[in-house]
């Protein structure tokens, strides 16, 4: 039976990270994690909706977008792989600086399209295990638009279920953020603080 949840377009970033683990499961604790992706995937939209649906303000829904990011996911391994081979380089003060700033510089970006995700509905249509991670397959229904597939990738990389990557048809938010913080890093001359302050004010 369909999970119908309401909504979520273009709501969060991810990025490929893993949890090794996972492939070395016997079969019965494979079918658990799998379920428990898809429940945490169900949780992740139900909260989406309900912070849609609040009627606050502009800065309360970013910041409540914030916290829904570090509920559910990963973002240490997202910000990782994000900054690419320049993460090799950078303290651990910068690196700490990067995750803060690109927790807020996604809750911004994403969470200002959050009037798309009113009057639609999610339905997950599957999970299955993919080599070391879960993906969650969803279909969106928005209000004007055909539907169309959302997949959330799942892992256990650092220790919690968490989603580190997805795919709006087609589209790899991994990919695009990736070039982005590349692009912002090469306009800085490689100076990761310098990059980092342009990133507190991006959208």
């Amino acid at each position: 039976m369909l999970n119908k949840i309401t909504p979520t377009r273009r709501a969060f970033l991810g990025l490929m990270g893993g949890a090794a683990a996972l492939a070395a499961m016997p079969t019965q604790l494979i079918a658990q994690s799998v379920n428990a992706a898809r429940a945490l995937v169900d949780a992740l939209l139900v909260d989406l909706y309900a912070l849609i649906n609040a009627g606050r303000s502009t800065s309360q829904l970013y910041s409540d977008f914030e916290t829904l990011l570090n509920r559910y996911a990963d973002l240490p391994i997202i910000a990782q792989t994000v900054m690419g081979v320049d993460w090799r380089r950078a303290s651990n003060a910068q690196r700490s600086d990067f995750i803060t700033a690109f927790r807020s510089y996604i809750a911004r970006k994403y969470g200002s399209r959050f009037q798309e995700l009113i009057g639609g509905t999610f339905e997950i249509t599957g999970a299955r295990q993919i080599r070391n991670f879960i993906e969650v397959t969803t279909t969106a229904n928005l209000r004007n638009e055909a539907p169309f597939e959302v997949i959330w990738l799942v892992s256990s990389g650092s220790g919690q279920l968490k989603f580190f990557n997805l795919v709006i048809e087609g589209i790899n938010l991994q990919t695009t953020e990736r070039q982005e913080i590349g692009a912002m890093l090469d306009r800085n001359g490689g100076n990761i603080d310098a990059m980092i302050a342009d990133l507190r004010n991006a959208s």
